[in-house]
């Protein structure tokens, strides 16, 4: 990752931030995209110089291309994006969902993935190149309980995965996803109070530690990883645990 330029969606905490530090420390110049700008601001300033941070809805397609140009105006180029963004609200069953979060939450994890891969594809067509990772979920391949609107998004989500690999993979851009499982960030916290669906009831040092899915994704942009192209690298999986080197 020496010299490389990295874009992360969802950088200011959780695991985004986990993995601006984490790309940085493998030599990584990285862009921490994020609402919240004086959280993005304050960890760009600990990783230093080669870090910077944007202010970025990915829910808004002209926000997210003004991003990625301003990272290319500093950086020259975008070799890796992490489409790391989401929410998990509404936490409902359908006939209790609020209509106007369950699109929000379809805007964010769906459209935002969206957002992020068009404004990307261009620049990485061009350079020659690059990877675009999507942090996904076991939810795009389950459904469960109160989840509508997060197992849609994430369903729908895997699909530009998929398509994205069969439309660019030609153009030398990589597209996998990270299916990461339960991690300890304050998704879980929300998850917990909601008291639906199993997920609610795990305890939580079932949870597993925000370095790992970082250290995930700091792996999958390596060749170790080219035969996940075009779906999802499951961390449930003790094998992919072992390559990463989160286990013996």
């Amino acid at each position: 990752m020496q010299g490389k330029v990295v874009v992360i969606t969802g950088a200011s905490r959780g695991i985004g931030a986990a993995a601006a530090r984490a790309f940085a420390a493998a030599g990584a110049r990285v862009a921490l995209l994020a609402r919240t700008v004086a959280e993005v601001e304050r960890i760009a300033a600990e990783i230093g110089p080669e870090a910077m941070a944007v202010g970025c809805d990915v829910a808004d397609f002209a926000a997210v291309s003004d991003a990625v140009a301003a990272v290319v105006a500093r950086f020259g180029r975008v070799d890796v994006l992490v489409n790391n963004a989401g929410v998990v609200e509404p936490i409902a069953r359908l006939a209790e969902a609020d209509a106007a979060a369950w699109g929000r939450a379809q805007d964010i994890n769906l459209k935002g993935v969206f957002h992020g891969m068009r404004a990307v594809i261009p620049v990485m067509r061009a350079q020659g190149g690059g990877t675009i990772i999507t942090v996904s979920s076991g939810a795009a391949v389950r459904a469960l309980e109160g989840w509508s609107a997060y197992c849609a998004s994430k369903a729908g989500a895997l699909m530009l995965t998929q398509a994205a690999h069969l439309e660019e993979n030609a153009n030398g851009i990589r597209v996998l996803g990270l299916s990461p499982g339960t991690v300890a960030t304050e998704m879980q916290v929300k998850i917990k109070a909601s008291g639906i669906n199993p997920v609610s009831q795990l305890a939580w040092e079932d949870h597993i530690p925000p370095k790992w899915p970082a250290q995930a994704l700091v792996w999958m942009c390596g060749p170790a990883a080219d035969g996940w192209l075009g779906r999802d690298v499951s961390l449930r999986d003790e094998a992919v645990r072992h390559a990463v080197g989160l286990v013996a």
